[in-house]
This record gives structure tokens, sequence and C-alpha cells, in this order.
């Protein structure tokens, strides 16, 4: 067991880092999670630390998980260090003991610093060893898988059976903890894991042992930010984006491939009534939102 502890706290979808004083003899100015020394098992003693370095009061603390003990060179020691991740309800935070500085950021972040240059990328923070890695060790990263448009389905079923597995891959099924694909994502699924290189063996990338996955071109580089990723898997209606007034064509039933002007939009039942073009005599007709194709908005 070790004697020392990095606490990571998360508030919605970002989490704390703390920046250490330029005094501090280890790493100083360096970001970190809640350094402290202690059993780490004595999870209150731990919620105890958090509050000394961040003002958090301990009841807006919760525990989630601890990992395993990480061996960290600090100058010419080796210390096991255990990661341990809390929730809090609190978002105001005051540094102190060892800390000068913090910020709440996105996972993807924790160990860069974004660039108004180039989106995606960024400079290298100066951190304790291995902050990334624990964080992975105790929360999880999102992953984009670039597939065969067409074959999200098929990629995210083979995906869930791999893991489900008792093969090669049986050791990093703990590493994997989902496979989401939205319906109006074409192309792209995401993966919530520990780290990209357990993503990376999941499709057959890395290794001899398990076979390429079929329709999966690659992983994009990186963790995806959260805060450009949520949008795309909230559930939208099938009636998002269609108003009255709207061209649109039917893409399913009996009309498919017909265009029409869309006179009533029902949100509750994800239904437009449309009336069609080429038709004699106009119509009102009731499709599922699903089964239209907006071709020309509302100005």
């Amino acid at each position: 067991m070790s004697d020392a502890y990095v606490a990571y706290v998360r508030c919605g979808e970002r989490v704390l880092i703390m920046q250490r004083a330029d005094e501090v003899a280890d790493f100083p100015g360096s970001w970190d999670g809640v350094y402290g020394i202690g059993d780490p098992d004595d999870v209150d003693a731990v919620a105890v630390r958090i509050t000394e370095c961040t003002g958090i009061p301990t009841e807006d603390l919760q525990h989630v998980r601890s990992g395993a003990a990480r061996g960290l060179a600090f100058g010419n020691r080796l210390n096991d260090v255990t990661p341990i991740l809390f929730i809090s309800e609190s978002s105001e935070v005051s540094p102190r003991t060892i800390y000068k500085a913090h910020e709440w950021v996105d996972p993807a972040y924790i160990e860069t610093v974004k660039s108004d240059h180039s989106e995606g990328t960024g400079a290298s923070r100066y951190s304790i060893p291995k902050l990334g890695d624990m964080y992975g060790d105790v929360a999880s990263y999102l992953y984009i898988l670039k597939t065969s448009i067409g074959q999200e389905q098929n990629v995210s079923k083979e995906i869930r059976a791999r893991l489900s597995g008792t093969g090669s891959l049986k050791d990093i099924q703990d590493e994997v903890f989902g496979v989401l694909h939205p319906a109006h994502v074409r192309g792209y699924i995401f993966v919530e894991a520990s780290a990209q290189h357990h993503v990376e063996k999941l499709i057959g990338m890395v290794g001899m042992t398990t076979t390429r996955l079929k329709n999966c071109r690659k992983v994009l580089p990186g963790v995806s930010p959260l805060e450009n990723t949520l949008a795309y898997l909230e559930p939208k209606a099938a009636t998002a984006g269609i108003e009255e007034g709207c061209i649109i064509e039917i893409s399913g039933g009996a009309f498919k491939g017909q265009s029409a002007r869309v006179i009533r939009v029902t949100e509750s039942k994800e239904e437009v009534t449309v009336e069609l073009f080429e038709a004699a005599v106009p119509v009102a007709l009731t499709v599922r939102a699903d089964q239209v194709r907006v071709t020309q908005r509302v100005e």
C-alpha cells in the first residue's frame, strides 16, 4: 500500500488542477491534483486534505473510486502514489498550503494548454509525473474512431462483442467503459476508455494478437474534449431543424423521392404534415420526421 496520493476533483464536466507554489521542494510551479501524504484508503482524511488545499467543504465532496498505486520519480526517490477521484458540488476554490493557483479544465486538457492558433492542440503543461495517466486510472477519456460511412453500427457491435469475449482482449475489458454511436453522426463512433493505447489494441492497431477491426480506419489523435463533443452525444428530436415553410424531400415510404412543403410540425409525435408539390389536388400528408430531409430552409 502506498503512503501518498493524488486526489482529482471533478465538478460537472471539468476537473480541478492545482499549481504548486514556487518554493515547494518537489516540482515547484508544476500542475498537480491535490497531493497528500497518508493512507489513501482513508477517504475521509483525503477529503479533509482536499479541503485544506482548496477550501471546498468536505460535505460537498463525494468519493468515487481509487486506482492502483503508481511508482513516480520525485528527484532521486521513487514514491508509490495512489490516484483518487472525488466529485464536488462546489466549484469555488481558494488555493492554499502548497498551491498558488488553480484551473477547472476539460479532462482532455489536463496536461496541455489550449492554443488559440490551432484548435485541438496546445503547449504541454509542466506537471507532476503521470498526471494525465493517473487521471485515466480513476476516470476516463473520450476517443473518436473513424469508420466507413454506413458501418458505424456494425463497428459498434463488433467492439462490444470483442469486449465481452474471453480471448486476448480480456485484459483491457476493465479499461474500456462504453461505445457510443449517435444515430445522426456518420463516419464516427465514440469510445470511452482510460487510455488511447487500450482503444488501439481493441481495434487491432497495435500488437499481433488482435485482428484489425473491419471498417474501422483509425483512432483520431488525442483525447476528444467534452466541450466539443457532448453536443453530438445528446439525443436530438427528429423534428429538430424542421420548420413550417421548409422544403423537404421524403426519404421513405410510398412517397419516397417526392418534394413537399412543410405546413405543420408536431414535435410531441415527431411528425410533420406536408403538401406534395406534384399532387394534382393539394392534400395534407403526415409523415415521420425521420423520413424527411430538408432541402431548403425558411429564410
